[in-house]
């Protein structure tokens, strides 16, 4: 049986922390430019990877097969 290849842009942007919860960037953050019209709430709070939906989990999980 053949290895199965992983989705590479996939797996650079997800991330398994070591309880096994499976993390990403914030979508949309838009913490690159314009951000003085951004709270500083709001920026902080794009800093932090959040936790994948279990919806996203189905379609990552043949992609990275490897990662969980």
């Amino acid at each position: 049986v053949p290895k199965i290849k992983t989705h590479r842009s996939t797996a650079k942007r997800v991330k398994v922390s070591a309880n096994g919860i499976v993390t990403h960037r914030h979508q949309f953050s838009g913490c690159g430019h314009i951000l003085s019209k951004k709270t500083r709430k709001r920026k902080r709070k794009f800093r932090k990877d959040a936790a994948t939906f279990k919806g996203d989990l189905k379609r990552f999980a043949p992609q990275i097969p490897y990662l969980l």
